[in-house]
């Protein structure tokens, strides 16, 4: 069912991304948001698992306008604040990270046996009903009539030929490949940290939560506040080497932790990392990007880190069970290891690189 809505988005990413550079952000993020509402409707009213997996595959494919979003922020931003803009998405996607779950599970009721699961797909209906309407009323079109007019003079384009294309790119294909390994392993943490703290501390759901929502705290702290002082101050490139290096530690201290204060240390040190590297990869992807195809080169680098939480829990699940509670950590470590020294070599030796769009 998770598979379904992120394979979806991974789809449809690129797709309203290349949509969006050509007829604008202001009517994909309306349509998206109308078909979620529509979508969560359908969720909440499904009586068969045939419907319940269409659901939620429409749903997924109206989620790719993430795309859009992150390419709405990369026109409104200026390369200076740039990873200040991607940092408030981060932000808002910890505080979804922390309210979401527990709104469901408020609604849903704690009995599991006779869970109400119409209530909060229909509360997600509602959000995104209110989200259209803010949309409609306040969201101003962030492209100019001459970048659209410069887009409608390019020759159409095939979606996915261009998603390949940008990928062949060699600078932006690494930042993009390297935004698919940190939230690659990181999607692989979070689908089998349940299972590993039930059998270190014998936890359940509610601890879990708790955890999580510490998580979500630290890193909307980070994103929200802190990334684009930071920015400013060191550079994008210092700081994901700095976030992969935190990513890759933090992975590796989980195993190693045999009390609780010890488990909220280890993941501090793996929040801090996944909100370093997350917004500031984002910033440097937008700025090889130049403006007739921002959404596009959104829309890839969406779609790859999608994938990674398809792959994510795959690759987690199967080391979990085949050898043991502690290899996704150490595995996960051992990536990012190599991650961090790729990002030293290749980020830090362009000290003085210039964005595109400061080129054009």
């Amino acid at each position: 069912m998770l598979a379904t809505y992120s394979v979806t988005q991974l789809i449809s990413a690129p797709v309203l991304g290349r949509l969006s550079d050509r007829y604008g952000r202001r009517p994909i993020l309306l349509f998206s948001l109308l078909g979620s509402i529509i979508t969560y409707v359908w969720l909440g009213f499904a009586e068969t698992l045939m419907m319940l997996f269409i659901a939620r595959a429409f749903n997924g494919f109206m989620a790719g306008n993430i795309a859009t979003a992150f390419a709405y922020i990369a026109d409104i931003t200026t390369p200076e604040n740039r990873a200040k803009g991607m940092g408030v998405i981060g932000a808002a996607f910890g505080l979804g990270f922390i309210m979401g779950p527990a709104i469901g599970g408020v609604l849903a009721g704690p009995d599991a046996a006779n869970a109400n699961f119409q209530l909060p797909a229909l509360c997600a209906a509602g959000l995104s009903a209110i989200a259209f309407v803010i949309a409609l009323v306040k969201l101003k079109e962030s492209m100019t009539d001459e970048t659209r007019a410069k887009i409608a003079a390019l020759p159409p384009r095939k979606h996915w030929k261009s998603f390949f294309e940008t990928l062949s790119r060699p600078h932006l294909g690494f930042l993009i490949g390297l935004s698919f390994v940190c939230t690659f392993v990181f999607a692989g943490m979070e689908t089998t940290f349940a299972m590993w703290t039930r059998r270190q501390f014998d936890w359940g759901p509610e601890q879990n939560g708790y955890l999580f929502a510490f998580l979500g705290i630290i890193s909307a702290l980070i994103q929200g506040g802190l990334i684009g002082r930071l920015s400013k101050k060191f550079g994008e490139g210092k700081l994901v080497v700095a976030g992969t290096l935190f990513l890759g530690a933090g992975l590796g201290l989980i195993p190693l932790s045999h009390t609780v204060p010890m488990l909220m240390a280890a993941t501090m040190v793996l929040a801090i990392g996944f909100a370093l590297s997350t917004p500031s990869l984002n910033s440097l992807i937008s700025f090889e990007a130049s403006e007739t195809e921002r959404g596009g080169v959104m829309g890839a680098s969406r779609s790859a880190s999608t994938l990674s939480r398809v792959l994510g829990p795959v690759l987690a699940g199967v080391l979990f069970a085949q050898i043991g509670r502690d290899a996704p950590y150490y595995a996960g470590m051992v990536i990012m290891l190599i991650a961090t020294i790729l990002a030293y070599s290749k980020l830090m030796s362009k000290k003085t690189r210039k964005p595109l769009e400061a080129n054009k």
